[in-house]
Protein backbone atom coordinates (compact mmCIF):
# COMPACT_ATOMS: atom_id res chain seq x y z
CA UNK A 1 0.00 0.00 0.00
CA UNK A 2 1.35 3.87 -0.90
CA UNK A 3 2.82 5.30 2.33
CA UNK A 4 -0.16 8.36 2.34
CA UNK A 5 -3.03 5.35 1.69
CA UNK A 6 -1.57 3.90 4.78
CA UNK A 7 -1.62 7.37 6.39
CA UNK A 8 -5.31 7.33 5.57
CA UNK A 9 -5.93 3.80 6.55
CA UNK A 10 -4.41 4.12 10.11
CA UNK A 11 -6.01 7.85 10.49
CA UNK A 12 -9.59 6.09 9.78
CA UNK A 13 -8.85 3.81 12.97
CA UNK A 14 -7.06 6.22 15.79
CA UNK A 15 -10.18 6.05 18.17
CA UNK A 16 -10.12 2.28 19.27
CA UNK A 17 -11.16 0.54 22.26
CA UNK A 18 -8.22 -0.61 23.75
CA UNK A 19 -9.22 -2.77 26.92
CA UNK A 20 -7.71 -5.41 25.32
CA UNK A 21 -4.09 -6.68 26.24
CA UNK A 22 -1.10 -6.24 23.86
CA UNK A 23 -0.88 -10.14 23.62
CA UNK A 24 -4.33 -9.94 22.72
CA UNK A 25 -4.21 -6.95 20.03
CA UNK A 26 -1.37 -9.76 18.10
CA UNK A 27 -3.29 -12.30 18.06
CA UNK A 28 -6.82 -10.49 16.54
CA UNK A 29 -3.86 -9.43 13.95
CA UNK A 30 -2.45 -12.62 13.36
CA UNK A 31 -5.66 -14.19 12.85
CA UNK A 32 -7.04 -11.78 10.45
CA UNK A 33 -3.82 -12.23 8.26
CA UNK A 34 -4.10 -16.02 8.54
CA UNK A 35 -7.20 -15.70 6.91
CA UNK A 36 -6.44 -13.35 4.28
CA UNK A 37 -3.41 -15.51 3.38
CA UNK A 38 -5.23 -18.41 3.21
CA UNK A 39 -7.80 -17.39 1.26
CA UNK A 40 -5.44 -15.82 -1.20
CA UNK A 41 -3.75 -19.42 -1.52
CA UNK A 42 -7.38 -20.66 -1.87
CA UNK A 43 -7.76 -18.67 -4.77
CA UNK A 44 -4.55 -19.69 -6.48
CA UNK A 45 -5.39 -23.50 -6.11
CA UNK A 46 -8.45 -22.96 -7.47
CA UNK A 47 -7.21 -21.42 -10.39
CA UNK A 48 -4.86 -24.03 -11.11
CA UNK A 49 -7.83 -26.47 -11.24
CA UNK A 50 -7.12 -27.85 -7.28
CA UNK A 51 -10.22 -26.65 -5.95
CA UNK A 52 -13.74 -27.74 -7.81
CA UNK A 53 -17.29 -26.81 -7.73
CA UNK A 54 -17.43 -22.97 -6.08
CA UNK A 55 -15.04 -20.87 -4.03
CA UNK A 56 -16.45 -18.17 -1.58
CA UNK A 57 -13.45 -16.23 -0.51
CA UNK A 58 -13.57 -14.11 2.65
CA UNK A 59 -11.19 -11.38 1.51
CA UNK A 60 -11.59 -7.93 3.21
CA UNK A 61 -14.15 -9.48 5.85
CA UNK A 62 -11.82 -10.67 7.97
CA UNK A 63 -12.81 -7.88 11.07
CA UNK A 64 -16.17 -9.03 11.50
CA UNK A 65 -15.64 -13.23 12.87
CA UNK A 66 -11.90 -12.73 14.56
CA UNK A 67 -14.45 -9.84 16.59
CA UNK A 68 -16.96 -11.75 17.16
CA UNK A 69 -14.83 -15.08 17.74
CA UNK A 70 -12.83 -12.95 20.42
CA UNK A 71 -15.90 -12.88 22.31
CA UNK A 72 -16.89 -16.27 22.34
CA UNK A 73 -16.02 -19.28 24.95
CA UNK A 74 -15.25 -23.30 24.82
CA UNK A 75 -19.22 -24.39 24.39
CA UNK A 76 -20.41 -21.68 21.88
CA UNK A 77 -21.95 -22.37 18.83
CA UNK A 78 -21.38 -20.98 15.87
CA UNK A 79 -22.91 -21.76 12.22
CA UNK A 80 -22.48 -19.65 8.55
CA UNK A 81 -22.85 -19.62 5.37
CA UNK A 82 -20.99 -21.14 2.53
CA UNK A 83 -18.49 -18.17 2.82
CA UNK A 84 -16.92 -20.12 5.54
CA UNK A 85 -13.15 -20.68 5.63
CA UNK A 86 -12.61 -17.66 7.46
CA UNK A 87 -15.08 -18.49 10.46
CA UNK A 88 -13.39 -22.26 10.89
CA UNK A 89 -10.17 -20.63 11.09
CA UNK A 90 -10.90 -18.29 13.25
CA UNK A 91 -12.99 -20.77 15.30
CA UNK A 92 -9.60 -22.87 15.24
CA UNK A 93 -9.70 -25.04 12.34
CA UNK A 94 -6.41 -26.04 11.63
CA UNK A 95 -5.46 -24.85 8.18
CA UNK A 96 -4.33 -27.84 7.13
CA UNK A 97 -7.29 -29.47 7.21
CA UNK A 98 -9.72 -26.80 6.16
CA UNK A 99 -7.36 -26.37 2.65
CA UNK A 100 -7.42 -30.46 2.50
CA UNK A 101 -11.37 -29.86 2.42
CA UNK A 102 -11.50 -27.82 -0.31
CA UNK A 103 -9.21 -29.91 -2.74
CA UNK A 104 -11.48 -32.80 -1.95
CA UNK A 105 -8.50 -34.61 0.24
CA UNK A 106 -9.14 -37.39 2.80
CA UNK A 107 -7.19 -35.05 5.19
CA UNK A 108 -9.91 -32.55 5.11
CA UNK A 109 -12.59 -31.96 7.99
CA UNK A 110 -15.51 -33.79 6.19
CA UNK A 111 -13.28 -36.16 4.55
CA UNK A 112 -13.38 -34.30 1.14
CA UNK A 113 -16.93 -34.68 1.21
CA UNK A 114 -17.83 -31.19 1.77
CA UNK A 115 -15.97 -29.19 -0.11
CA UNK A 116 -15.66 -25.44 0.38
CA UNK A 117 -19.10 -24.97 1.24
CA UNK A 118 -19.92 -27.99 3.54
CA UNK A 119 -17.50 -28.33 6.31
CA UNK A 120 -18.49 -29.38 10.17
CA UNK A 121 -16.11 -30.03 13.19
CA UNK A 122 -18.29 -30.69 16.60
CA UNK A 123 -14.59 -30.44 18.06
CA UNK A 124 -15.23 -26.66 17.70
CA UNK A 125 -18.75 -26.11 18.07
CA UNK A 126 -18.69 -25.14 14.28
CA UNK A 127 -22.01 -26.48 12.81
CA UNK A 128 -21.34 -25.57 9.10
CA UNK A 129 -21.30 -23.77 6.04
CA UNK A 130 -24.40 -24.42 4.61
CA UNK A 131 -24.66 -23.85 0.49
CA UNK A 132 -28.63 -22.77 0.90
CA UNK A 133 -28.64 -19.11 1.02
CA UNK A 134 -30.39 -18.37 4.90
CA UNK A 135 -30.78 -21.95 5.66
CA UNK A 136 -28.58 -21.58 8.55
CA UNK A 137 -30.75 -19.24 10.23
CA UNK A 138 -33.23 -21.06 11.80
CA UNK A 139 -30.66 -23.64 12.39
CA UNK A 140 -28.50 -21.45 14.79
CA UNK A 141 -32.01 -20.26 16.30
CA UNK A 142 -32.41 -24.00 16.96
CA UNK A 143 -29.01 -24.44 18.36
CA UNK A 144 -29.56 -21.36 21.21
CA UNK A 145 -32.81 -23.58 21.93
CA UNK A 146 -30.72 -26.60 22.97
CA UNK A 147 -28.23 -23.92 24.94
CA UNK A 148 -31.94 -22.91 26.49
CA UNK A 149 -32.76 -26.39 27.11
CA UNK A 150 -29.93 -27.57 28.23
CA UNK A 151 -30.18 -24.68 30.80
CA UNK A 152 -26.57 -23.70 30.58
CA UNK A 153 -25.40 -19.61 29.44
CA UNK A 154 -24.08 -20.91 26.00
CA UNK A 155 -24.91 -18.50 22.98
CA UNK A 156 -25.29 -19.51 19.25
CA UNK A 157 -23.62 -17.30 16.62
CA UNK A 158 -25.41 -17.39 13.42
CA UNK A 159 -23.66 -15.35 10.73
CA UNK A 160 -25.83 -14.59 7.33
CA UNK A 161 -25.50 -11.88 4.47
CA UNK A 162 -27.63 -8.92 3.26
CA UNK A 163 -28.65 -10.80 0.57
CA UNK A 164 -30.11 -13.44 2.93
CA UNK A 165 -31.61 -10.87 5.15
CA UNK A 166 -34.66 -10.78 2.58
CA UNK A 167 -35.16 -14.51 3.01
CA UNK A 168 -38.42 -15.68 4.80
CA UNK A 169 -36.97 -17.91 7.13
CA UNK A 170 -35.15 -15.11 8.57
CA UNK A 171 -38.39 -13.43 10.05
CA UNK A 172 -39.53 -16.75 10.70
CA UNK A 173 -36.04 -17.52 13.24
CA UNK A 174 -36.13 -13.75 14.73
CA UNK A 175 -39.67 -14.52 15.84
CA UNK A 176 -39.50 -17.50 17.50
CA UNK A 177 -35.42 -16.55 19.15
CA UNK A 178 -37.80 -13.32 20.54
CA UNK A 179 -40.70 -15.75 21.62
CA UNK A 180 -38.46 -18.39 23.38
CA UNK A 181 -36.22 -15.70 24.31
CA UNK A 182 -33.07 -17.64 22.89
CA UNK A 183 -29.39 -16.57 23.76
CA UNK A 184 -29.13 -16.21 19.62
CA UNK A 185 -26.56 -13.71 18.22
CA UNK A 186 -27.57 -12.69 14.69
CA UNK A 187 -24.87 -11.39 12.70
CA UNK A 188 -25.17 -9.54 9.15
CA UNK A 189 -22.09 -9.60 7.02
CA UNK A 190 -23.23 -6.91 5.17
CA UNK A 191 -20.66 -6.66 1.91
CA UNK A 192 -23.30 -4.70 0.43
CA UNK A 193 -23.45 -6.55 -3.10
CA UNK A 194 -25.40 -10.33 -1.95
CA UNK A 195 -25.07 -12.37 -4.82
CA UNK A 196 -24.41 -9.40 -7.27
CA UNK A 197 -26.82 -7.24 -6.30
CA UNK A 198 -26.35 -4.16 -4.53
CA UNK A 199 -28.02 -3.46 -1.23
CA UNK A 200 -30.42 -0.76 -1.96
CA UNK A 201 -32.07 -2.08 -5.13
CA UNK A 202 -32.76 -5.38 -2.93
CA UNK A 203 -33.44 -4.16 0.46
CA UNK A 204 -36.49 -1.70 1.12
CA UNK A 205 -34.58 -0.37 4.35
CA UNK A 206 -31.02 -0.01 4.33
CA UNK A 207 -30.44 -0.06 7.96
CA UNK A 208 -30.70 -4.01 8.34
CA UNK A 209 -29.82 -3.96 11.92
CA UNK A 210 -33.50 -2.98 12.38
CA UNK A 211 -35.07 -6.45 11.38
CA UNK A 212 -35.26 -7.37 14.48
CA UNK A 213 -36.98 -4.06 16.13
CA UNK A 214 -40.59 -5.66 15.28
CA UNK A 215 -39.65 -8.41 17.28
CA UNK A 216 -38.14 -6.45 20.60
CA UNK A 217 -34.97 -7.43 19.59
CA UNK A 218 -32.35 -5.31 20.45
CA UNK A 219 -29.89 -4.05 17.27
CA UNK A 220 -26.74 -2.33 16.18
CA UNK A 221 -24.72 -1.08 12.95
CA UNK A 222 -21.19 -1.36 13.57
CA UNK A 223 -18.13 -0.83 11.25
CA UNK A 224 -17.35 -4.44 10.20
CA UNK A 225 -13.63 -3.22 8.75
CA UNK A 226 -12.59 -2.49 12.60
CA UNK A 227 -11.90 -5.63 14.44
CA UNK A 228 -12.05 -3.73 18.08
CA UNK A 229 -15.12 -2.34 17.04
CA UNK A 230 -16.58 -5.49 16.43
CA UNK A 231 -15.11 -6.84 19.44
CA UNK A 232 -16.67 -4.09 21.72
CA UNK A 233 -19.82 -4.31 20.33
CA UNK A 234 -19.71 -8.37 20.53
CA UNK A 235 -19.62 -7.88 24.02
CA UNK A 236 -22.40 -6.29 24.43
CA UNK A 237 -24.31 -8.78 22.43
CA UNK A 238 -22.88 -11.52 23.98
CA UNK A 239 -23.65 -10.39 27.74
CA UNK A 240 -27.48 -9.62 26.73
CA UNK A 241 -27.58 -13.25 25.46
CA UNK A 242 -25.56 -14.73 28.68
CA UNK A 243 -28.21 -12.54 30.94
CA UNK A 244 -30.98 -14.31 29.29
CA UNK A 245 -32.63 -11.64 27.80
CA UNK A 246 -33.01 -13.11 24.56
CA UNK A 247 -31.61 -12.69 21.36
CA UNK A 248 -29.55 -10.05 19.70
CA UNK A 249 -28.85 -8.65 16.13
CA UNK A 250 -25.46 -6.79 14.36
CA UNK A 251 -25.35 -5.67 11.37
CA UNK A 252 -21.49 -5.24 10.58
CA UNK A 253 -20.76 -3.36 7.52
CA UNK A 254 -18.08 -4.77 5.24
CA UNK A 255 -16.49 -5.43 2.06
CA UNK A 256 -15.47 -8.06 -0.14
CA UNK A 257 -12.95 -7.46 -2.17
CA UNK A 258 -13.44 -10.35 -4.65
CA UNK A 259 -16.60 -11.48 -6.45
CA UNK A 260 -19.52 -13.66 -4.89
CA UNK A 261 -17.56 -16.35 -6.10
CA UNK A 262 -14.33 -17.03 -7.69
CA UNK A 263 -16.25 -17.57 -10.94
CA UNK A 264 -18.20 -13.98 -10.33
CA UNK A 265 -15.91 -11.09 -12.38
CA UNK A 266 -18.04 -8.55 -10.10
CA UNK A 267 -18.78 -5.97 -13.34
CA UNK A 268 -21.79 -4.48 -11.39
CA UNK A 269 -18.96 -2.14 -9.00
CA UNK A 270 -16.02 0.04 -10.30
CA UNK A 271 -12.34 -0.90 -9.98
CA UNK A 272 -12.03 2.40 -8.46
CA UNK A 273 -14.65 1.95 -5.59
CA UNK A 274 -12.95 -1.24 -4.50
CA UNK A 275 -9.57 0.12 -4.79
CA UNK A 276 -10.97 2.98 -2.52
CA UNK A 277 -11.94 0.81 0.01
CA UNK A 278 -8.86 -1.53 0.04
CA UNK A 279 -6.69 1.76 0.60
CA UNK A 280 -9.13 3.36 3.29
CA UNK A 281 -10.56 1.09 5.21
CA UNK A 282 -8.64 -2.58 5.08
CA UNK A 283 -9.06 -4.20 8.33
CA UNK A 284 -5.35 -5.61 8.20
CA UNK A 285 -3.94 -2.40 7.40
CA UNK A 286 -5.63 -0.22 9.49
CA UNK A 287 -5.12 -2.48 12.77
CA UNK A 288 -1.44 -2.67 11.47
CA UNK A 289 -1.21 1.28 11.18
CA UNK A 290 -2.39 1.38 14.60
CA UNK A 291 -0.85 -0.94 16.16
CA UNK A 292 1.98 1.13 15.41
CA UNK A 293 1.17 4.04 15.95
CA UNK A 294 0.20 3.51 19.33
CA UNK A 295 3.27 1.64 20.12
CA UNK A 296 1.81 -2.05 20.88
CA UNK A 297 4.31 -3.52 17.77
CA UNK A 298 7.11 -2.71 15.62
CA UNK A 299 7.52 -2.98 12.02
CA UNK A 300 9.54 -6.34 12.09
CA UNK A 301 7.10 -8.01 14.51
CA UNK A 302 4.35 -7.63 11.90
CA UNK A 303 6.69 -8.96 9.62
CA UNK A 304 7.64 -11.33 10.87
CA UNK A 305 3.65 -12.75 11.61
CA UNK A 306 3.08 -12.53 7.86
CA UNK A 307 6.37 -14.80 7.56
CA UNK A 308 4.98 -17.48 10.04
CA UNK A 309 1.13 -17.04 8.27
CA UNK A 310 2.99 -17.49 4.95
CA UNK A 311 4.57 -21.23 6.01
CA UNK A 312 1.70 -22.06 7.56
CA UNK A 313 -0.43 -21.41 4.45
CA UNK A 314 2.55 -23.16 2.52
CA UNK A 315 2.41 -26.42 4.51
CA UNK A 316 -1.28 -26.27 4.42
CA UNK A 317 -1.40 -25.94 0.31
CA UNK A 318 1.59 -29.04 0.31
CA UNK A 319 -0.54 -30.93 2.66
CA UNK A 320 -3.66 -30.94 0.83
CA UNK A 321 -2.12 -31.64 -2.48
CA UNK A 322 -0.27 -34.75 -0.64
CA UNK A 323 -3.41 -35.79 1.15
CA UNK A 324 -4.83 -39.06 -0.82
CA UNK A 325 -8.47 -38.40 -2.38
CA UNK A 326 -11.17 -40.59 -0.41
CA UNK A 327 -11.77 -44.16 -0.55
CA UNK A 328 -14.87 -44.57 -2.61
CA UNK A 329 -16.88 -46.40 0.43
CA UNK A 330 -16.71 -43.03 2.37
CA UNK A 331 -19.82 -42.64 -0.18
CA UNK A 332 -21.73 -44.57 2.61
CA UNK A 333 -20.16 -43.07 5.75
CA UNK A 334 -21.77 -40.28 7.88
CA UNK A 335 -25.04 -40.28 5.53
CA UNK A 336 -27.46 -41.68 8.93
CA UNK A 337 -27.24 -41.62 12.28
CA UNK A 338 -29.23 -44.19 14.04
CA UNK A 339 -30.66 -42.73 17.56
Amino acid sequence: MPAKDRTRARGAAKKKDNTASKDELHQYYYDMLLIRRFEEKAGQLYGMGLIGGFCHLYIGQEAVVVGIQSTLKDGDAVITSYRDHGHMLACGMEARGVMAELTGRAGGYSKGKGGSMHMFSREKNFYGGHGIVAAQVPIGAGIAFAHKYNENDLVSVTYFGDGAINQGQVGEALNMAALWDLPAIFVIENNKYAMGTSQERASAGTDLYNRGKPYGIPGKQVDGMDVLAVREAAQTAVAHCRAGKGPYVLEMQTYRYRGHSMSDPAKYRSREEVSKVRSERDPIDRMRGWLIDEGFAEEDELKEIDRKIKDIVSDAAEFAQNSPEPDPSELYTDVLVEA
